[in-house]
């Protein structure tokens, strides 16, 4: 499995999770039936999957007001869906984590947006991602 196929696993994960909102103590049960379900085997996916949703959830408080703070005025969290926001999150945490280049976040992010959601999602993400790179002073 490639990075961009590991990643579009990994956002299935956090989709999903964003929509069932379990408990914190419940992460790493969802991970394994996820990783199970999916007969993911590789341990470098599997390896992907369990830091990147940890990595989110164990920095939720620091990524979300990110987010927030690049929305536009009008907007809350609340409003952007929860496809954008799984997307969001997942990217934004490469983004502050990762040690790939946010060039390279961004366009997977645009990738999982053009295909998960609505015609006008891949200009939201690019946009809030954009600006989170300009705030985080990591334009080049």
């Amino acid at each position: 499995m490639n990075r961009s196929e590991t990643r579009n696993m990994a956002y299935k994960l956090l989709y999903s999770l964003e929509i069932q909102k379990p408990e914190k103590n419940e992460i790493q049960e969802q991970i394994e039936i996820f990783i199970a379900n999916n007969d993911i085997t590789e341990n470098n996916v599997k390896d992907y999957i369990y830091d990147v949703i940890n990595g989110i959830y164990e920095n939720e408080d620091k990524i979300i007001p990110i987010i927030e703070k690049n929305l536009k005025d009008e907007w809350t969290i609340d409003r952007v869906s929860k496809t954008n926001l799984s997307i969001l999150k997942l990217a934004t945490f490469e983004i502050i984590y990762s040690k790939l280049p946010y060039k390279v976040v961004i366009n997977e992010a645009i990738e999982l947006a053009k295909r998960y959601g609505d015609d006008n999602s891949y200009f939201f993400v690019n946009g809030i991602l954009a600006n989170i790179v300009k705030e985080l002073k990591l334009e080049d």
